[in-house]
């Protein structure tokens, strides 16, 4: 059993993408008392930028991501356009740059960026007792 968290979806999607653009992230940086970024990729079937924000775990200069889509049985989207096009734009804060994206294979690299991103996101923990898939980590490292 986990200690899953409900957070507060006053802030979601498309409303979250707005408010961090029109702040350089002064709002929505910070959300359920989780750090977030932008992350911009290009869409793996229709070829266009799509941005969404991410709860990511800062590991020295590189971010790591959790394509968990809540524990749902299949991957986000942002995670199927970046395994096709690896190359993304990211805003954390007002600081944008372009990084690449790489899954984690390794086991134990990946038990390790999965350690820091539950020390920012506990709930991940849970998510992965709701799918069969497994879950997979991100790294981004700027380009």
């Amino acid at each position: 059993m986990t200690d899953y968290v409900q957070p507060d979806l006053s802030m979601f999607g498309d409303a979250h993408v707005e408010k961090y653009l029109a702040t350089d992230g002064e709002i929505g940086y910070e959300w359920n008392g989780a750090p977030c970024l932008l992350l911009t990729t290009v869409g793996h079937k229709t070829g266009k930028e799509r941005t969404v924000p991410l709860i990511f775990g800062p590991d020295g200069d590189r971010q790591i991501l959790i394509a968990s889509k809540g524990g749902a049985p299949d991957h986000p989207h942002w995670y199927k356009n970046l395994a096709a096009n690896p190359t993304v734009q990211v805003q954390i804060k007002d600081d944008r740059f372009t990084a690449t994206a790489r899954t984690v294979e390794d086991p134990d690299e990946r038990a390790a960026c999965w350690a820091i991103a539950t020390s920012v996101w506990p709930n991940y923990d849970e998510y992965v007792t709701r799918t069969d898939r497994v879950i997979p980590v991100v790294v981004l490292g700027r380009s």
